[in-house]
């Protein structure tokens, strides 16, 4: 029997939507207005006329979906079914408040009301604070709320604050002014990227999902590997990193893929906890991987202030070498368990899947293509996605895609963009907060200074801050953060900065597999229906790359593509081999050696470690412990 709030699977449903009836309607025409008004901004349309400044544009954004929010996600669980009458009044004050701030847009500009806004007008800003606050606490994590609600009320009480945690208090009103009429706040670097690039991916995302494109990606990784030993898990990665690297949601996607992988791979003979371990690392590695990777990796380039091509090409590597390692882990683990693939039967034929499912290959291509070659990343999403469309309604007797199904994908969509909108206005507050206090500077100049020049310490600091975020915050919400306060310190200390930005974004994204939390791995487990912390921590075990790929490449930037030729090879080969060794420690068992005692897998262990390490002397010394291992190991046995 299904359990209540959860699927059929055993996994964790995803609350039902409340917008059904009067709800949907409102949400249909909300969305529709967001969305269309994100296109005519995107591709400069000027549709009627219409041509608003970005600022303008941005709190409209914020009016209509973050309205959109306030409806479609409850304040209690209690109205988890239904739209109470508070809420209609909340999100129809949100969004007149943001078509009053769009309409006042130059008007803020040019009389600078961050400083001196009229005081009716800021009454106003601060009801638009508190209904952002609201979005943020629905939307997000109670600690995402109190963080937000602490550093937007940072500037109150900053000159109390000691050391470099000093900076220039503004009173209530100066406070709220920055926050809504300023543009380091609320819509702020975070937010200009949401709004005039990340809506078109959201989109593309829902798109995807609603035309079919997870069971295509399953059934192609199916088709290619199924019947190869331990098949079900291959396809596990490979369709998680396919499907990921689209979505660009590790939980989302245990849930999309996982309820197909996992009871394949536990029918094939994975321990229940491993199978949910190897989807839960699967799908986590899916918001690292090009060419989406999910909204961190757009607000990066925005920080960076590169074309998001450069960090596509930089993240390119370390992602394929996380799933190289998962690949291997998984075909050891069926080498030393003896496990068999799918049953021929139950696979199905190759050319006829691509020809049902051609045009997800093609979308992924044409988005690359135009993400990398054309650098268009505002509108590629929207091409894209208008092409799938196009496909379906060609299709429609088979995908039976209608005007519902339409409608359908339109709420969707918006819903998928009001979350992230209510989130980043509430991250805002957080960017406002420690930028118009100084603090930001002064944290990440005060810390180089503590650390005294010691890499080592600075990325100790950085990943435990890193990891501590990420258990109660979005990967988005904890790489803002720390892009705005640890990364500058890793620049000042001389690394890379592109590696530097990577190395704070892989390890906010390390708690979704990592205990006590382990958001994925958790899914993972309910979906396996296996001992939540044992998928935990075997998913620590399985994706022990995803922590020591970011120390490596930081350390080392031919790791993301950066150097001469020559040594980016060399760092690649020596990388794969490595990562071989290293699964083979994880696993204890090797290929054409069987399996490895305990101190011999704790030698290739170590030995892969010092081969991932910069230096070339450490890649040979590596090489050589784990050779000599080996040796002893069959010596040993075979005396």
């Amino acid at each position: 029997m299904t359990r209540p709030g959860e699927t059929p699977t055993g996994a964790p449903a995803e609350p039902p939507s409340r917008l059904h009836g009067a709800a949907f309607a409102a949400g249909f025409v909300l969305s529709a207005a967001g969305l269309a008004l994100a296109v005519n901004q995107v591709f400069n349309l000027g549709l009627f006329g219409f041509r608003p400044i970005s600022t303008a544009f941005h709190y409209l954004v914020i009016g209509l979906f973050g309205a959109v929010a306030l409806l479609a996600f409850p304040a209690t669980r209690r109205q988890a079914r239904r739209v109470p009458w508070f809420d209609w009044l909340l999100a129809a004050a949100l969004a007149g408040l943001g078509l009053w701030l769009a309409t006042e847009a130059l008007t803020i500009q040019l009389r600078g009301w961050n400083a001196t806004a009229p005081g009716w007008a800021t009454v106003l800003a601060g009801l638009f604070v508190a209904l952002v606050l609201e979005g943020v606490r629905r939307t997000g994590e109670t600690i995402l709320f109190v963080v937000c609600l602490a550093f937007g009320a940072y500037p109150l009480f900053a000159d109390a604050m000691p050391g470099f945690l000093w900076g220039v208090q503004l009173d209530l009103s100066g406070t709220i002014q920055e926050h809504v009429f300023g543009t380091e706040s609320i819509i702020g670097i975070p937010m200009q990227v949401v709004a005039d690039m990340l809506i078109g991916f959201l989109v593309f995302g829902v798109v995807l999902a609603a035309t079919g494109g997870a069971s295509f990606f399953m059934n192609f990784a199916l088709a290619l590997m199924g019947a190869s030993r331990g098949g079900p898990a291959k396809v596990a990665v490979v369709s998680s990193a396919l499907f990921g690297m689209l979505s660009g949601s590790p939980t989302s996607n245990v849930l999309t893929t996982g309820t197909l992988t996992i009871p394949t791979m536990k029918r094939c003979g994975y321990a229940p906890h491993y199978a949910g371990a190897v989807e839960a690392c699967a799908s986590t590695g899916g918001a690292l991987m090009p060419p989406v990777m999910g909204a961190a990796a757009f607000i990066m380039a925005s920080f960076l202030n590169v074309p998001y091509a450069e960090v596509v090409v930089a993240a390119a590597l370390p992602s394929l070498l996380y799933y190289l390692a998962l690949f291997v882990q998984t075909d050891l683990y069926a080498v030393r368990h003896r496990l068999l693939g799918v049953a021929r039967e139950a696979i199905p034929p190759l050319l006829p899947t691509l020809l049902g499912g051609w045009h997800y290959l093609a979308a992924i291509v044409g988005l690359t293509v135009l993400l990398v070659a054309y650098r268009i990343e505002a509108e590629a999403p929207f091409w894209v996605s208008l092409f799938l469309l196009a496909v379906a309604l060609l299709r429609r007797r088979a995908t039976e895609f209608g005007w519902a199904a339409f409608a359908r994908l339109i709420v969707a969509s918006g819903e998928a963009v009001a979350r992230l909108v209510a989130l980043i206005a509430g991250i805002g507050l957080i960017v406002g907060g420690m930028s118009v206090t100084g603090v930001a500077n002064s944290f990440s100049r005060e810390l180089v200074q503590y650390a005294g020049g010691n890499i080592a310490l600075l990325l100790t600091f950085g990943a435990l801050t890193s990891f501590v975020l990420g258990m109660g915050m979005t990967a988005s919400a904890c790489y803002i953060f720390l892009a705005i306060v640890l990364a500058p310190a890793l620049v000042a200390a001389g690394l890379d900065p592109m590696a530097s930005h990577l190395y704070v974004l892989y390890w906010g994204l390390v708690s979704f597999i990592t205990p006590p939390v382990a958001l994925a791995a958790i899914a993972a487990a309910f979906v396996a229906k296996a001992s939540p912390m044992r998928t935990a921590v075997t998913s620590l075990r399985i994706g022990i790359l995803l922590m020591l790929l970011p120390v490596f490449f930081v350390l080392q930037p031919a790791l993301i593509l950066k150097g001469e030729p020559a040594a980016i090879l060399r760092a690649t080969i020596t990388a794969c081999a490595a990562i071989v060794l290293l699964a083979a420690a994880t696993e204890g068992h090797l290929y054409r050696f069987g399996w490895l005692p305990a101190w011999t897998r704790v030698a290739v262990g170590t030995g892969a470690l010092l081969m991932l390490a910069p230096e070339p002397i450490t890649d040979l010394v590596g090489l050589g412990i784990a050779a000599a291992a080996i040796l002893a190991a069959r010596l040993l046995r075979s005396g």
